[in-house]
């Protein structure tokens, strides 16, 4: 029997094997679907402490309410599946809402918006293993490279060895790249220009000793008409991420000219569609779905 957002507690501190049962009891499906695209929601944003939506600093914070908008987001036709932590994933299985859905488990998570070691972003969430054993469908990890950074190298490192223990196992990984600069505040921004995504695409495909499961999971470049240039970087398969989102039709225009190109295969895409600027969860997803 399905649960419902406030028995979760209970059933955590009396029953924690109940995580293990329902995902040993999920249905399962092929990665990609009859239609050939995949439209993945992204909520893995609160582990690295970005809770921020617009100038709502703690939007993302309210658990029962994220969980109930990625329930919607989930029960919208076309929509794929989810891309989180740990602890967001055993609550939607425990909900019941991952029947018949593509589970990616989100895997490094050290790197803290803000934090002096964004940059070393260490391996903190799924390992290879836990998505293996809870019969997951892929994982996914963030390389942020900053070449004045040592701490790069660390994370460019552990995320070849999360691309071999996935592919030993044979389970797709998605690796989502970026060149990053840390500003004069401190701050650390991602380049979006078509050099540094072509630069990032080239890094991030040679990762491990095969890249046979590796997907690439890519930023629209701030020109995107020089898209078709920056994918002809790589053959690997690639779906877009959202980002944030001020003009959410400018957002919709750019990711539909995008996603006609031949090596991206869907999207995947978090706040600007759970926490839409105007309407409601349900508009913003299907407005999504559409475009593939």
């Amino acid at each position: 029997m399905n649960l419902s957002i406030p028995d979760l507690t209970m059933v955590r501190a009396r029953n924690p094997e109940a995580v293990a049962e329902a995902a040993a009891r999920r249905a399962r499906r092929p990665l990609i679907g009859a239609g050939g695209r995949l439209m993945i929601v992204a909520a893995d944003h609160p582990a690295r402490g970005a809770l921020g939506i617009g100038d709502r600093r703690l939007a993302m914070a309210n658990r029962a309410d994220l969980l109930e908008r990625l329930c919607v987001a989930l029960s919208r036709p076309g929509v794929d599946g989810v891309l989180a932590t740990a602890d967001i994933l055993e609550d939607l299985l425990l909900l019941g809402a991952l029947e018949n859905k593509v589970v990616m488990g989100s895997m490094n998570r050290g790197g803290l918006a803000g934090a002096a070691f964004e940059m070393d972003d260490r391996f903190t969430g799924h390992r290879a293993e836990d998505i293996a054993r809870l019969g997951f469908d892929a994982g996914k990890l963030l390389l942020r490279v900053d070449y004045d950074d040592p701490g790069s190298l660390t994370t460019m490192e552990s995320a070849a060895r999360a691309v071999d223990a996935m592919a030993e196992r044979r389970l797709p990984v998605f690796v989502e790249p970026f060149v990053s600069r840390r500003g004069g505040d401190g701050r650390v921004r991602n380049d979006l220009s078509a050099e540094a995504v072509t630069r990032s695409i080239t890094i991030a495909s040679g990762l491990g000793g095969t890249s046979a499961y590796t997907w690439l999971k890519l930023p629209v470049t701030d020109d995107v008409d020089a898209m078709p240039e920056v994918l002809g970087a790589s053959t690997l398969p690639v779906v877009l991420l959202g980002g944030e989102v001020g003009d959410q039709e400018a957002a919709y225009a750019r990711w539909g000219k995008a996603l006609r190109l031949p090596t991206v295969m869907g999207m995947v895409v978090g706040r600007s569609l759970l926490y839409p600027a105007e309407g409601s969860v349900e508009t913003a997803v299907d407005t999504a779905v559409g475009l593939l």
